[in-house]
């Protein structure tokens, strides 16, 4: 009998334990995925903490997932052994709801949630269903696709869909594990890129990174500021503070949006009058399925995009969940599993 680790949660807000498993078998639809890397994000916490209803314990968290397939199980067209593959958030879909009906995937109603109601990355192999497969380019590292499969295609993706077109002006709010990511994407896009934090040390990074402005939130009003250098078609909104967000929905343009990607549960301040005259409005972004990461990965191998790492091996799980936790990671905290 073959055994393998996974870090799981027990119960809410509990600890991760170092387990050995049973290599499992993949099912019906299913591939096994040995795992080479996976990212963390902020969302691991809903099953950390138990912040997501319905949860069944214990759960194995991780939504960005670099490995390889080594078995695959009955009935998976195209899919073969050997093959590099990411694992994001969407981890299958039912194919039968209204909205699958629709060919909106990533809001299926039925869907499973890869380290939510689904075991995910944080352990040495996972079973996926094969709709939930990205195919990796051989110019990322696992450790540079991991992120992508979340930062990456959440950011890239809602670019991709904000109607904007090279040449316009997209401001990013937030230069972390989202932001750093936003700001190269704008760029190699071919928008004129504002990036948008707090204080002025984060001013030559985000330039490095292709934004061609930089405004210190912190210095002055933010809208003032966009409005000055002629108004956001686009604000990407990757910080998790919707004070932070309202601060800058006076600075869009006639017919701009904020797209609101980094969640807060605190109301957001907002004089809804200032929405007319501009025809100015908000809406928010998930990531997107399976073919979206791949679209993802195979932008990013093509134009340098590359995620801001820090490693940390799979047994270091606690503290590398409290490194991301933390805020202070530059900027995704990734845990790998070669020994």
């Amino acid at each position: 009998m073959k055994m393998a680790r996974a870090m799981q949660v027990s119960r809410p807000g509990g600890p991760f334990e170092m387990v050995e498993r049973e290599i499992p078998e993949p099912g019906q639809r299913q591939v096994r995925v040995k795992v080479q890397a996976c990212g963390l994000c902020h969302s691991d916490s809903l099953t950390k903490e138990g912040h997501w209803p319905g949860i069944q314990y214990p759960r194995v968290p991780g939504h960005e997932i670099a490995g390889v397939i080594d078995a695959v199980g009955a009935d998976v067209p195209r899919w073969k052994t050997g093959q590099r593959v990411g694992v994001g958030w969407l981890g299958g879909y039912c194919g039968y709801c209204d909205l699958c009906r629709r060919g909106s995937f990533v809001t299926c109603a039925n869907q499973l949630i890869s380290g939510i109601s689904m075991d995910g990355g944080y352990q040495d192999y996972v079973l996926v269903p094969f709709q939930g497969l990205a195919l990796i380019p051989d110019e990322l590292s696992p450790i540079e696709a991991g992120p992508l499969m979340c930062a990456g295609i959440t950011t890239f993706n809602a670019l991709r869909n904000s109607g904007a077109r090279p040449g316009d002006t997209i401001a990013v709010l937030g230069v972390g594990g989202l932001g750093h990511l936003g700001v190269q994407f704008a760029s190699k896009m071919g928008f004129r890129t504002i990036a948008i934090a707090r204080g002025p040390d984060k001013e030559p990074l985000a330039r490095q990174l292709g934004a061609h402005h930089y405004v210190d939130s912190q210095t002055g009003d933010v809208s003032k500021a966009l409005r000055k250098l002629g108004g956001a078609k686009i604000v990407l909104a990757t910080a998790t503070s919707a004070e932070a967000m309202a601060a800058t929905m006076g600075g869009l343009a006639v017919d701009g949006r904020l797209i609101v990607l980094g969640a807060d549960f605190k109301p957001m301040p907002l004089v809804t009058s200032a929405l007319i005259g501009q025809r100015s409005g908000i809406y928010g972004w998930p990531s997107g399925s399976s073919i979206d990461s791949e679209d993802t990965m195979h932008f990013s191998a093509m134009t340098g995009v590359r995620p801001m790492t820090e490693t940390f091996p799979l047994d270091k799980a606690e503290e590398a969940y409290e490194r991301m936790m933390s805020n202070k990671a530059r900027f995704r905290v990734v845990m790998t599993t070669e020994n």
